[in-house]
């Protein structure tokens, strides 16, 4: 056992000595409620313009976790989810065996406390407290809130610790909640329904990625984690319903980094009578509103950079972006063999690429997407990217696709959906070849959805946001396993403990 281990140890059992204590006098250290009259934003609110030295009869309620006591437990900084209200526990107002029974507390611990409003000489906004009620009687130790916890990788595992040492991690968690609430206001009042589709799944398409796959006994069948909402979406537009929405999670059995997790929520939206155009514009306004949600201005600053959020935001086409950072017009070059040979002159890989379009949009992964700090759309994908996508109404070998970009990371994807049964098939065939040559990330023969599409979609515009994303970029979080609550971890094995 470590030297950590044993002094937390020996603090665990000095607690549970306490909670004995306070058991063997017949308090019940685990009640079952506390009727509270104020938070402590509240009280700070209400009192606001309270002197220094002042006092009030006024008589409140307060509760929330031990963080800090100071002079003997006569000072008991209480902290609820809206901050702190320090309490003043003096002989003069509670009974010997009150202050006694005190001192059985310990940081972390929940306290309930009844009393009245001053202002200390000092400016501190307290409650002098006339009765209290221990609530809960914490049992393991808090980290040193003088230094933190700082140890990234234990803040993640032991993320409810982490909420409590940093308060920080709450105010994000907060924020990602008002700006998911905000895009579902926005869509509620955009006239669209939020429907839920399935996360089990017989065929995983809808995008480009490996998905997980689980096993249901009863029907002795393998099913698949969604990688994405979008063909059951497109399912309820052939329906009949005109504007359809989910915000949930989908899973993808990929790499972890700063900018995936394997479950991460999307955002994706689908809207008869659209196109991509008419997305675009929507787009910048759900946005826009989800930023005022948590944001004022227009800039953030994200780690040093400010970017702007002011519309219109940019629009160019994939081709015309590539040209405007290495000078290649990949507009002009139409075959395979010259495509491939301007991207080696670039210093792109393309070892593995086997189609012009391919080629294109790894030139513009590798060497453009970088560049792209403020939002911006880039339009008019290569087709074979894009295999769920409209032709170009005007561009040969595109499609009337968008993807934006901010701080040179993807924030949406949207297109006019593909709505020609015959067309979708042929691109799902093709997917389905490469998937049946070893392909793990190309899309599944979907013949349901191709059924669907043959009953008949009308023209429709469609979306999908990388809600995690849009936090951290609202947020100043540099990693996506800042703005999850319980970001994916690998298990602690014996053989870790004993390595470390």
């Amino acid at each position: 056992m470590s030297t950590d281990e044993s002094e937390i140890s020996r603090l665990k059992a000095e607690r549970i000595r306490k909670l004995k204590s306070l058991q063997d006098e017949g308090v019940n250290p685990y009640p079952y409620l506390f009727s509270r009259t104020h938070k402590a934003a509240q009280l700070q609110k209400i009192y606001e313009n309270l002197a220094p030295g002042a006092e009030t009869q006024d008589v409140v309620r307060v509760c929330g976790r031990i963080m800090n006591e100071r002079n003997t437990w006569m000072f008991i900084d209480l902290y609820d989810e809206t901050g702190k209200i320090q309490l003043f526990c003096h002989k003069d107002n509670l009974s010997d065996a009150d202050i006694k029974r005190l001192r059985l507390c310990d940081k972390g611990d929940f306290l309930g406390a009844s009393g009245t409003i001053r202002r200390t000489k000092q400016g501190e906004l307290s409650v002098k407290v006339t009765s209290y009620e221990i609530l809960t009687k914490s049992l393991q130790p808090l980290p040193d809130s003088w230094q933190g916890f700082t140890d990234v990788e234990a803040r993640y595992r032991h993320r409810y610790v982490d909420m409590i040492i940093n308060p920080d991690v709450r105010e994000t968690l907060r924020k990602r909640s008002l700006i998911i609430k905000a895009l579902r206001h926005f869509l509620d009042e955009s006239g669209f329904f939020e429907i839920e589709t399935p996360v089990l799944q017989i065929e995983a398409g809808g995008a480009d990625a490996r998905p997980f796959t689980t096993h249901h006994n009863a029907l002795g069948l393998d099913l698949y984690l969604r990688i994405a909402t979008e063909l059951h979406l497109k399912r309820l537009i052939v329906g009949g319903f005109e504007r359809v929405y989910e915000i949930g999670r989908v899973f993808r059995n990929e790499g972890i980094s700063t900018r995936h997790n394997p479950e991460f929520t999307m955002l994706e939206l689908y809207a008869a009578y659209g196109d991509y155009f008419e997305l675009m514009d929507f787009t910048e306004e759900m946005l826009m509103c989800a930023y005022s949600a948590v944001c004022s201005g227009t800039s953030v600053s994200y780690e040093g950079k400010d970017i702007n959020f002011a519309r219109p935001w940019k629009r160019i086409r994939m081709v015309d972006a590539i040209k405007s950072v290495t000078g290649v017009d990949f507009g002009q070059i139409l075959n395979y063999q010259d495509a491939k040979a301007a991207a080696v002159k670039l210093e792109v890989d393309t070892s593995e690429l086997g189609s012009r379009g391919i080629i294109i949009n790894e030139v513009f992964e590798t060497l453009v997407e970088p560049t792209l700090i403020h939002p911006t759309f880039i339009i008019d994908y290569p087709v074979e990217v894009s295999p769920l996508t409209k032709a170009h109404r005007k561009n040969a070998g595109e499609v009337e696709r968008f993807e934006l970009f901010a701080l040179g990371r993807e924030l949406a994807n949207g297109y006019s959906e593909l709505n020609d049964p015959a067309d979708q098939r042929r691109r799902l065939e093709e997917q389905a070849q490469k998937k049946a040559a070893g392909d793990l990330e190309a899309m599944p023969m979907d013949q349901d959805f191709l059924l669907a599409l043959e009953y008949g979609m009308p023209p429709t515009m469609g979306i999908g946001v990388g809600i995690d994303r849009l936090v951290m970029l609202l947020t100043n979080s540099s990693s996506i396993r800042d703005v999850i609550a319980f970001p994916t971890m690998k298990p602690i094995t014996h053989e870790d403990k004993h390595e470390d």
